[in-house]
């Protein structure tokens, strides 16, 4: 039974929505899923509604409604148990938070979507797209075995469910993996699968089976041929190389791969002057084939034209471009696994309260109400604390600029960062909105003081532009200390948290060092 197969309400229109972005017509299949959201109340319809419509503004490239499209899916999606919704979800969000430039966003998608589609139980159609989004996100970011592996997947849940082998046959997925190739200096490994991609196509031609490739997956053919041609490997006898790039539809990758191709077929045909001319005024995403691409064509045209010094440094920033891509992918690495020891510590602070009841649900920290208990208890024994409030700078700015979900991402990472600097023992929770809340036990002002400038010092070296460009994330902190003398302890930590507030938004106003 398909994912379809549950839903009562405008199941045709869902699935007229299918074909036409299989159709590479997502424009018109927007529209089609604007109005099953504005007529239809059924969860399991909204939910597949918002999922596709994520999907159609990814291949249309309108960036700048990613963010939105997102959280509307997020919260449709939320509290259905079906695994494929959130698989394909996932997979999505790691689409478009590629585009963004988000890489750890990307990657944190990435293995939520593997591991929801493979609890996904059924073979069916809906799952086998669900995998074959999820090989192209690992394909942009240029993770290929792991796109490889998953386009299989894709390929096994769809020929269970009838779907014809070429509409899997994935050739951007290796035409990616050939360029980055090429722009690493491996021109030959680039030519051997760039002809392998070339034979997949002269054998669904002569089966009789071109008709039924998708747009989108002949544009990537045409590329694959076209760039063959300019690296010296002339495309076979009778192949309309031209023909063949102005599939794609209203695909944006599909509009990007025709510009970079014409510039191609202008090396290829000997007209390099005219290569260099449009590449100029080329607009491209660097997304779609890798920013060192333009690069490496502009060298390739440099080179037939006789120009060898610029080929040359045409040559070493297409180089560049691509170490800087594998840079950013290593320190995306490096900040994942110290944000799964940051999570594991969170995790096992929070094991030690009872229930969901007492713990942030986006954090994973204690919350308010813990966090009261255990001041009262503490207090109650007779110990010394001290509390400091914690209130972000500059996350008013996230949330507009960015939306809701780039903020919760936000949150979850400063969670860590204090988290990850207290001294042992001391008490870290989330107050409310992007407020947090630090208790040290058996502490005075003075030991409060090295708590604050660690913070401080954390939170301003984090790596705050790839995870929201252009919006600095700050803190500002205030201490107070906890007196139980003549009153009621909640008066006394009423007094002491006015102090920890009036302290803070004193700090907001005193200039910080660069």
């Amino acid at each position: 039974m398909g994912w379809l197969d549950r839903v009562d309400d405008q199941v045709d229109a869902l699935a007229h929505a299918r074909a036409l972005q299989e159709a590479s017509r997502s424009a018109e299949a927007v529209g089609v899923l604007d109005r099953v959201l504005r007529t239809t109340a059924d969860p399991y319809t909204t939910a597949d509604a918002r999922v596709q419509r994520l999907c159609a503004l990814i291949n249309l490239g309108r960036t700048a409604e990613f963010t939105r499209a997102i959280e509307d899916a997020s919260g449709a999606v939320r509290d259905l148990p079906e695994p494929y919704l959130h698989g394909h979800l996932n997979a999505l969000a790691a689409l478009a938070a590629h585009h963004q430039g988000a890489l750890d966003r990307c990657v944190t998608h990435l293995v939520r979507a593997a591991r929801a589609l493979g609890a996904a139980e059924d073979r069916d159609r809906d799952t086998a797209w669900g995998w074959h989004d999820l090989a192209m996100a690992y394909s942009y970011l240029s993770f290929h075995g792991y796109a490889l592996g998953a386009i299989e997947r894709a390929r096994q849940h769809g020929a269970s469910a009838g779907i014809p082998e070429e509409t899997f046959a994935a050739p951007g997925i290796r035409l990616r993996n050939a360029v980055a190739l090429d722009h690493n200096g491996d021109s030959d490994g680039c030519l051997r699968v760039l002809r392998d991609i070339a034979a997949d196509l002269e054998r669904f031609v002569r089966d009789g089976r071109a008709e039924r490739i998708r747009p989108s997956s002949l544009a990537a053919y045409g590329y694959a041929a076209a760039r063959r041609a300019a690296l010296g490997d002339p495309a076979p006898a009778g192949t309309d190389l031209a023909r063949l790039l102005d599939h794609g539809g209203d695909s944006a990758r599909a509009r990007d791969m025709r510009q970079l191709g014409q510039v191609c077929l202008a090396i290829a045909g000997g007209r390099p002057i005219e290569a260099i001319t449009r590449l100029d005024s080329a607009r491209v995403s660097a997304e779609t084939l890798g920013a060192a691409e333009p690069s490496r064509l502009r060298s390739i045209a440099f080179a037939r034209a006789g120009d060898h010094a610029a080929a040359h440094r045409a040559d070493r920033m297409a180089f560049r471009l691509a170490a800087q891509r594998n840079d950013r992918l290593r320190d995306v690495y490096i900040d994942g696994i110290a944000a799964r020891i940051d999570h594991e510590e969170m995790r096992r602070e929070a094991a030690r309260y009872e229930g969901e009841a007492l713990t942030d649900p986006l954090t994973g920290l204690p919350n308010r109400r813990r966090l009261e208990r255990y001041i009262a208890s503490v207090v109650s024994r007779g110990e010394r604390v001290v509390i400091g409030v914690c209130d972000l700078d500059g996350f008013k700015a996230v949330n507009t600029h960015h939306g809701h979900h780039s903020g919760d991402l936000v949150l979850q990472r400063i969670a860590g960062v204090i988290n990850r600097v207290m001294r042992r023992g001391d008490f870290v929770a989330r107050y409310g909105g992007d407020e947090f809340v630090v208790v040290l036990s058996g502490a005075g002002m003075t030991e409060a003081t090295e708590v604050a400038r660690r913070i401080d010092a954390a939170i301003r070296t984090e790596d705050w532009e790839s995870l929201v460009p252009g919006t600095p994330v700050g803190v500002s902190i205030g201490f107070a200390e906890v007196t139980g003398a003549g009153g009621s302890l909640r008066d006394a930590l009423g007094t002491a948290f006015e102090i920890a507030d009036r302290e803070m938004l004193q700090a907001k106003t005193r200039p910080r060092a660069s």
